[in-house]
Formats: C-alpha cells, sequence, structure tokens
C-alpha cells in the first residue's frame, strides 16, 4: 500500500510504471517472435555488443542511448548476416561479437574523462531513473515497432513458422529477416533503461514464453506476453519498493518464478490433453 500511495506523489515512480508500459508492449510483440523463432541467443548477440555503442558514445560526449542504438541495428544486421550466409561458424562468429562489443565498451569507459559509475545502470537498469525525454524516446521507439508490425505482421509470420513456404511464395525472406533483427536491435535499446543489458533477454523472451503455454495464435500470444509483461514490470517495480532492491533484478525474478510454475502447469496438462483424446 506505500508504494501505491507513494505512486501518486512521486513523479519517478510514475515515470517508471509508464516505461513498464512501453517496455511491455515491445517485449510482448518482438518477444513472441523471438520465442518461435527460437533466435534468443541471436538477441543475446544483439545486446551484448550494444556495450561497445555505448562506451564510444559516452567517450564521445553523446548520448549513450543514441550510442546503443546504432550498435544494436549494426550488429544485428552483422550477425543476420552471419546466421543467412555462414551458419557453419554461427555460434563461433555471434559469440565473438558478443564479447567484442562488451571489450570495446569496457575500453572506452575506462578511458573517459570524469568516468561516472552512472553508465553501470545501462549494465544492470535502473528504472527509477527513467526521465521525461527517455519516455518520449521510448513512445517513439513502440511506435515504430507497432508500424512495422502492423504492416508485415503477415510477411514476419509466414517468415517466422515457414521460411521456405514464404520464399517460394515470393517473399524477400531474407530481407525480412533482418528486418525484423533491426526490430530486434530497437526493443533490446529500449528495454536496457528497465533491466539493463545483462537482463534484457530475460525480459523479451520470458512473458512471450509463458504466454506460449496457452494460446495458439501470433497475435494472442503477442497479447497475453504484452500483459504479463505489464504485470511483471509493475510487479517487480512494487515488489522493490519498500525493501530497497533493485528493481531490475525483481522484475526478472518474478518472470522467472511465474515461468516456472507456468511450465510445471503446461507439463502436467498435456498428459491430461493426451489421454483426452485417447
Amino acid at each position: 500500500m506505500e508504494f501505491f500511495s507513494a505512486v501518486t506523489e512521486q513523479t519517478f515512480l510514475q515515470n517508471a510504471l509508464l516505461a513498464g508500459v512501453l517496455t511491455s508492449i515491445a517485449c510482448g510483440l518482438i518477444g513472441s517472435y523471438v520465442v518461435v523463432m527460437r533466435i534468443s541467443y541471436l538477441a543475446g548477440g544483439i545486446a551484448h555488443s550494444v556495450m561497445g555503442g555505448m562506451g564510444v558514445a559516452y567517450y564521445l560526449g553523446g548520448s549513450p542511448f543514441i550510442g546503443a542504438l546504432i550498435a544494436a541495428v549494426i550488429s544485428a544486421l552483422i550477425i543476420g548476416m552471419v546466421k543467412l550466409y555462414w551458419q557453419e561458424r554461427e555460434d563461433t562468429l555471434i559469440g565473438a561479437l558478443w564479447a567484442a562489443g562488451m571489450a570495446i565498451g569496457i575500453i572506452f569507459i575506462s578511458q573517459t574523462p570524469g568516468y561516472q559509475v552512472d553508465l553501470m545502470s545501462y549494465l544492470f537498469g535502473n528504472i527509477l531513473l527513467v526521465a521525461q525525454n527517455d519516455l518520449w524516446l521510448m513512445a517513439g521507439m513502440d511506435a515504430v515497432i507497432i508500424a512495422a508490425i502492423t504492416l508485415l505482421y503477415r510477411p514476419f509470420q509466414a517468415v517466422a513458422f515457414d521460411p521456405q513456404f514464404a520464399k517460394l511464395r515470393g517473399l524477400p525472406v531474407n530481407v525480412l529477416y533482418l528486418l525484423l533483427l533491426c526490430i530486434v536491435a530497437l526493443t533490446v535499446v529500449l528495454m536496457i533503461q528497465v533491466v539493463g543489458l545483462i537482463l534484457v533477454i530475460a525480459l523479451l523472451t520470458l512473458p512471450a514464453a509463458i504466454a506460449g503455454h496457452y494460446t495458439r495464435t501470433l497475435a494472442s500470444m503477442m497479447g497475453l506476453a504484452s500483459l504479463l509483461g505489464l504485470l511483471f514490470t509493475s510487479g517487480g517495480l512494487a515488489i522493490s519498493y519498500q525493501p530497497d532492491l533493485p528493481a531490475g533484478a525483481c522484475i526478472i525474478l518474478l518472470a522467472a518464478a511465474t515461468f516456472t510454475v507456468s511450465a510445471i502447469v503446461a507439463a502436467r496438462k498435456k498428459p491430461l490433453d493426451s489421454k483426452t483424446q485417447a
């Protein structure tokens, strides 16, 4: 109750809740594609390589958020090309890009004059530090993601579930795949402020994975995943407030606990369904 009372009075908590709403929309829409296509490792490579762009931007006196966005898109295109045209070395190359991005970021951060520890919040997230300008930027990124999914829902769906059939139908599968990875990159950057680079993949995949236990269509999976994302971000924020715990970690622990329970329930439900059908 203390948390809900504080929300009505504290602007930073209101901003944090709004950031959770904006993040939930993106993680529900794009996280569903990541889970269905089983590309969480690719998304992880994109997320961790973002550190390089943030470090360079911080060193040059620019916005780490913009640096992260540029690095994420470049990494998405490189990882997508590796996935499409160099599959036999895919794991090694993505792992190398993952590590190189982190290393570049650490080097530039260490060489930044007057280095401030505030940048470390991007590693582990701090939803309580989201400012009004960040909310507008996140809303703009959400708008781009929603517009892309609305316009290309069926082509993306074809690429996600049956790329070979999509290619036979004349769809530019490789272009759509690369575009989808770029949107994943955009989502990763949007979520960094909430849970940080280290935990971003968990928030991207867990709500969608839970939704997959109870839905049969991609659209319903997206809707339920977005609602679950909102529940986790708001619930984690509320849990962390009284004992003054890291909000990002509480959000992920709540999501992980819910996923564990859901997976157990889903596993027990399958034998009952098969018996019923028999």
